[in-house]
């Protein structure tokens, strides 16, 4: 299936819910998804035969900045041999979307990593701490807005 094909199917598993077909320069389209609904349409896309996306194969966040964050997840089906890829936007001041650890298990450290370096909180997480950074760390420093501290317990920071 291309990435059309698996929105026309979102559509009509979803009525109600607002999908968008992002079209990027030389890139993979990908397909928008509302962040409290990321959820729902993981299990649908691995669990529904016609689209089996049984591999997580990445999860980002990023900082696009103009108080957007957001999500990309990179699925991938073995059996179908097709893939696609999902975007959620959230803003800055309250990042959060939902998690899906609990559909792809991979999703457990790359929500972690996106939270350690964004601050993207991932609602029913099962253990959403740093994974990276020491636990007192201040801040996000993926973050465009991130400001490195000069001193970090008593040490200064080298760069």
């Amino acid at each position: 299936m291309i990435p059309q094909e698996i929105l026309d199917t979102l559509i009509k598993q979803f009525p109600g819910v607002t999908f968008e077909l992002k079209k990027a320069g030389s890139g993979d389209p990908s397909i928008l998804v509302p962040p409290d609904r990321i959820l729902d349409v993981s299990r649908f896309l691995r669990d529904d035969d016609r689209m089996a996306f049984d591999s997580l194969m990445c999860l980002s966040g990023v900082d696009y900045t103009g108080g957007r964050m957001g999500v990309v997840y990179h699925l991938d089906s073995m059996t179908k041999r097709h893939k696609v890829t999902l975007k959620v936007e959230v803003s800055d001041d309250q990042p959060e979307c939902q998690s899906v650890e609990s559909v792809w298990k991979t999703a457990n450290w790359h929500e972690r990593e996106a939270f350690d370096l964004f601050g993207i909180r991932f609602a029913g997480h099962p253990d959403l701490r740093r994974i990276l950074l020491p636990d007192d760390w201040v801040g996000h420093p993926l973050r465009k807005d991130y400001e490195l501290p000069e001193y970090y317990r008593g040490m200064k920071v080298p760069y």
